[in-house]
């Protein structure tokens, strides 16, 4: 049986009252108008419903430059959003969960039957790319600290992509300090000095490209008709808001990247909101680019149908192998039969993730737009060369592999992998893209993308312990603040989190064994908890004992629940700006 079977459309759509089911067949048209009635309201307006809602209180009071961000007119536009689409948005997330149900009682996942004619049609593209778009061989990946931001656009690296999700943690300051760095940025402001260096952006920066956070997550502190908003729109209508225009007549535009979609209605819910935008910002339609993360086990099903709901504003695919990692054994939480070996153990070289490859090139390429590849985790070690090369020499291998099966561009984390990842594709890739790497001799069927067989693969006490320290310590960063944290020489951040997090506890629910024969047990991992914990606070900085408490405690719990969380950065907002382990104030601000 298939999940999205016949039929399951329409289902989806019935339990998506918002714009999907009010705009009729002319929606953009309905939607311009919409933006229109919005607009028509004054600014004043908007400043006075702000403060008699509470614009600045605790929990979400701007400050400073921040001030510059949170307007009153960017409230209204954060306002206009939320009204029209956060009804859509919810009934999306409702009809994930109704899949989970449907997939933990035996049902499958499988290419939509529905949507067959859009898959088939040869004849429709996306949009071509758009200036700073053209070349995406390089692409350096960080979040919106400044620094960080000053060393990302000036590494030479062809693009950067400045992360609010899985690189970030959604403090206040987090968030909206990284939209002052972005701003300024922008404008080539953001130049400042730090313990006496000078960090001063270069006259060709990288293509910026923006990374909001995903459709799961709120931004509490900011509620709208007493309604936490979406983080989602929260960081897109800022960035939006305040710089598409600025972009637009310099010479580059309002660029995006999407991520953890699990189907192409939440695609659809995305180019409404994109044409809302522009209507309302007034800024010609078609100028934002957006390119889709396939990191979910259902998007790879839906890959054609998500480019065709983003056409008009679609920059690519990318392969986003860690989420995907954690999207596998997530909605296939049930089934003994998805059980994974050892975190390195799954490489793009086993069958199910190198069939999402392939999948993914041969999709964006017959539609004209980037199939970019994905992140290596390693990072440069410092006083050890032997140690380093043999790190790089990962890297270089992951690039070759990259460039050689006909993707466009990849991710770096560090600004010092640069030269290696830019010279593979340099060798191999002549041109500004690999399009005509059409993949036409390439047949993926429903099989190829879930079978979890994995030659050689093993679970060992290493794995274990590995996974313990990789989750424990990042969620203990995470609570301080920090979103993306190097862990044993990788870079970790949320996604990766989230695979260590999930696989322990897919191991002790489906009571696999070590390679040893002995079962995995919640006390086996307590045992590693318990011996990892201490040692935490001394190696990640900012990192205090009542994170290591917090996170110690909830991984002990969520290896013994029946059922795993959805995602961690979920559960544990509640305690980033608490206080001793409470929870975030809220305050209304529109």
């Amino acid at each position: 049986m298939a999940v999205y079977g016949a039929g399951q459309v329409k289902e989806l759509t019935d339990l998506v009252p918002g714009i999907l089911g009010q705009l009729g067949p002319d929606s953009l048209a309905s939607l311009r108008k919409l933006a229109a009635q919005y607009q028509s309201q004054t600014a004043a307006a908007a400043a006075a419903a702000a403060a008699a809602a509470g614009a600045n209180g605790a929990g979400g009071e701007a400050k400073g430059a921040q001030e510059e961000i949170i307007t009153p007119e960017a409230l209204k536009f954060l306002a206009a959003l939320h009204r029209t689409f956060n009804a859509t948005r919810l009934s999306l997330l409702d009809a994930r969960h109704a899949v989970q149900r449907r997939l933990d009682s035996g049902g499958e996942l499988g290419f939509l039957p529905e949507t067959e004619h859009i898959r088939n049609d040869p004849s429709w593209t996306c949009a071509p790319p758009a200036p700073g778009l053209e070349d995406r061989r390089v692409e350096i990946t960080g979040p919106t600290d400044r620094k960080m931001v000053v060393n990302a656009l000036n590494s030479g690296a062809k693009t950067f992509m400045a992360d609010f999700e899985d690189s970030n943690c959604p403090t206040w300051a987090n968030m909206v300090n990284g939209q002052v760095n972005l701003r300024d940025a922008v404008r080539h402001q953001i130049d400042f000095e730090l313990k006496g260096k000078q960090y001063k952006l270069v006259e060709k920066p990288a293509t910026l490209i923006v990374r909001p956070r995903g459709w799961h997550l709120d931004e509490p502190r900011v509620l709208v008709d007493n309604q936490p908003m979406s983080g989602s729109i929260f960081d897109f209508a800022l960035f939006f808001f305040h710089n598409a225009a600025y972009l637009l007549a310099n010479g580059r535009g309002p660029y995006f990247y999407l991520p953890k979609m699990e189907h192409h209605l939440e695609a659809r819910l995305w180019s409404d909101i994109f044409y809302f935008g522009q209507s309302y910002c007034g800024v010609p339609t078609g100028s934002i680019r957006a390119t889709v993360l396939i990191e979910t086990l259902p998007a790879a099903f839906q890959m054609d149908e998500i480019l065709w709901e983003l056409r008009a504003h679609s920059s690519g695919l990318n392969c986003g192998r860690w989420d995907y990692i954690f999207s596998f054994i997530k909605r296939r939480r049930e089934d003994r039969n998805a059980v994974l070996p050892d975190r390195k153990d799954v490489t793009m070289e086993v069958g199910f993730m190198e069939s999402y490859v392939k999948l993914l090139i041969k999709t964006c390429h017959r539609r004209k737009v980037a199939a970019m590849g994905g992140m290596s985790a390693q990072i440069p070690i410092k006083n050890n060369e032997k140690a380093n090369e043999a790190a790089m020499a990962k890297v270089r291998a992951d690039k070759l592999r990259e460039v050689t099966a006909g993707h466009d561009g990849t991710w770096i984390a560090h600004p010092l992998i640069r030269k290696i990842a830019m010279d593979i594709f340099d060798e191999h890739m002549h041109g500004p893209n690999q399009y005509h790497v059409r993949r036409e001799e390439v047949e993926v069927r429903a099989a190829d993308l879930l079978s979890a067989k994995i030659t050689g693969g093993k679970i060992t006490e290493e794995g274990v312990r590995g996974n313990v320290e990789a989750a424990l310590s990042y969620c203990a960063a995470w609570l301080s603040g920090n979103g993306c944290v190097p862990i044993n020489h990788l870079m970790e951040d949320a996604a990766t989190a989230e695979i260590a997090r999930m696989q322990l506890w897919q191991w002790v629910y489906h009571g696999a064994s070590l390679d040893t024969g002995k079962t995995i047990t919640p006390e086996y991992i307590d045992a590693f908890i318990k011996s990892t914990a201490p040692g935490i606070t001394k190696t990640i900085a900012g990192v205090n004992d009542k994170h290591v408490e917090i996170a110690s405690r909830y991984l002990s719990e969520q290896v013994r629940k029946e059922r795993a969380s959805e995602f961690l950065t979920v559960d544990l907002m509640g305690y980033l700006e608490g206080g001793n382990g409470g929870f975030v104030s809220r305050r209304s601000m529109l």
